[in-house]
């Protein structure tokens, strides 16, 4: 990322989508919509809104030459490609285009590209977009090629979100794998700057050696080994401390991004977790003991959200931090059932979790969130729809209380009662027991104590083996 974001001042962009045949106009005006909030998110504030219709977004550039020179108009550029023979092979697709009525729409916040009547003026220096921003992803060349066309900056979906995780990863693992996939997508856009010389090897330097973009790229996969070692070693540190707790009940949050699942967390758990109403606010697992404190502990934990067109490379990254889910015994699906979008948002997670082994089989739950910015027709329609799921506010006491007592029942009826009688002389079972199991009688005789629990079989078991119950 070339622009500073730090000079004080909120930088500028504009949004172009690029839609294909297959993607409707809710579908684009929708995921520009998103495109236009990651962008907030990392820092920029949106002046304009474009998009243009094409059969594909291959070639040197994804537009036609008629909407480089009106983005140019913008920007201060020639909205010309340098590559000039091979923006040829574009304007027959342009023409077709033309001739279809398919050219384009605008859509324009702070001023208009398309005024006729004073085109001189267009260019207005004090509106300037500092970053032209695409909803896909670029090649290498493309974002070459635009950035001559347009004089300025040029980011693809893609480099937005990395951005996002790299501003917003707290702990080592999730900054780790965050760098990975940020060099995963800097390494094939790699340009020589200056001179592409061949550095010198072998005895006396007289060899043909490598190219300062060779050299480049073999520190880029070097970093990237060294970055999967230090991961590596994490993770199993990670493996010992989940195999400790897999006999602890856990429920994990799952959902698209800025669902309110981190708010849910704070909420059961009375934890002090990031609220925010931004994308990827959360990137870190967090685990925390479901409050108030239920016997046996029931833990929960929180996972990074989804998003459509969520980078390949992202998605392994985290496949670590995903695995929280995948080892839970309840999944809640949060859902933000004001989002007009939510339910390709829940289709979007679903994709994301099955890429991970999470099967149809996992128990889980549908959370739908926000409900009091619903009307009372839409919050009775969705109640009719999904008669099994639950409707809440985390703003709401009563509606968190519901959630609460939904977990404990759910792990309480994979439990069983006993009995069990510990004498006085035997040291550290009454601690053990209050620990792992729910205590449902109690009866001090003079021999011992007298005790009926209520957990799930194998601990139970476990116990009793422990102290010769």
């Amino acid at each position: 990322m070339l622009i500073d974001l730090n000079n004080g001042k909120l930088p500028k962009a504009m949004l172009v989508g690029v839609p294909t045949p297959e993607v409707n106009d809710y579908e684009n005006q929708e995921s520009l919509e998103e495109l236009k909030r990651l962008v907030t998110t990392l820092g920029f504030t949106v002046v304009a809104t474009t998009y243009q219709r094409r059969q594909n977004v291959s070639g040197a550039v994804p537009l036609g030459e008629g909407k480089l020179k009106e983005i140019a108009k913008v920007t201060g550029g020639t909205g010309i490609v340098k590559t000039g023979p091979v923006i040829k092979k574009t304007k027959a697709k342009l023409k077709e285009e033309e001739n279809n009525k398919r050219e384009e729409e605008l859509e324009v916040d702070d001023y208009s590209l398309d005024d006729e009547e004073d085109e001189e003026e267009v260019f207005d220096p004090s509106k300037k977009p500092d970053a032209i921003i695409f909803d896909c992803e670029l090649t290498p060349s493309q974002i070459a090629n635009l950035k001559s066309a347009f004089s300025v900056e040029v980011i693809d979906r893609t480099g937005v979100i990395v951005e996002i995780f790299s501003k917003h990863a707290k702990t080592r693992e999730a900054r780790l794998q965050v760098e990975i996939a940020r060099l995963k997508y800097l390494a094939p856009r790699i340009r020589e700057s200056g001179s592409s010389e061949r550095q010198g090897s072998g005895a006396g330097a007289r060899g043909a050696g490598e190219t300062d973009i060779e050299l480049d790229k073999r520190r880029i996969r070097d970093r990237i080994a060294e970055l999967k070692r230090e991961i590596s070693s994490i993770q199993k540190e990670q493996g010992t401390r989940r195999k400790k707790r897999s006999d602890q009940p856990c429920v994990a949050l799952v959902g698209y991004t800025n669902a309110g699942k981190s708010s849910l967390m704070r909420r059961l758990t009375g934890s002090d977790v990031l609220v925010a109403d931004k994308l990827f606010a959360t990137l870190d697992t967090t685990v925390r003991m479901l409050h108030p404190e239920t016997h046996p502990k029931i833990l929960v934990s929180d996972t990074v959200g989804f998003i459509r067109k969520l980078p390949h490379d992202l998605v392994v990254s985290f496949r670590s931090t995903l695995d929280e889910a995948l080892n839970s015994s309840l999944l809640l699906y949060v859902i933000d059932s004001s989002d007009k979008s939510w339910r390709t948002h829940l289709e979007v997670t679903k994709t994301t979790l099955s890429g991970i082994g999470v099967t149809e089989e996992m128990s889980s739950i549908y959370i739908f969130n926000k409900i009091d910015l619903l009307s009372q027709k839409e919050l009775h329609e969705l109640r009719h729809e999904f008669p099994d799921s639950l409707f809440i506010s985390t703003r709401n006491d009563k509606d968190i209380k519901m959630i609460h007592e939904f977990i404990r029942e759910f792990f309480e009826k994979e439990m069983s009662d006993d009995k069990l009688f510990i004498s006085y002389q035997t040291q550290g079972a009454i601690g053990d027991i209050r620990e792992n199991l729910r205590v449902i009688e109690e009866k001090y005789e003079n021999d011992g104590i007298y005790i009926t629990v209520r957990g799930k079989k194998e601990i139970i078991k476990k116990l009793k083996e422990r102290y010769q119950l």
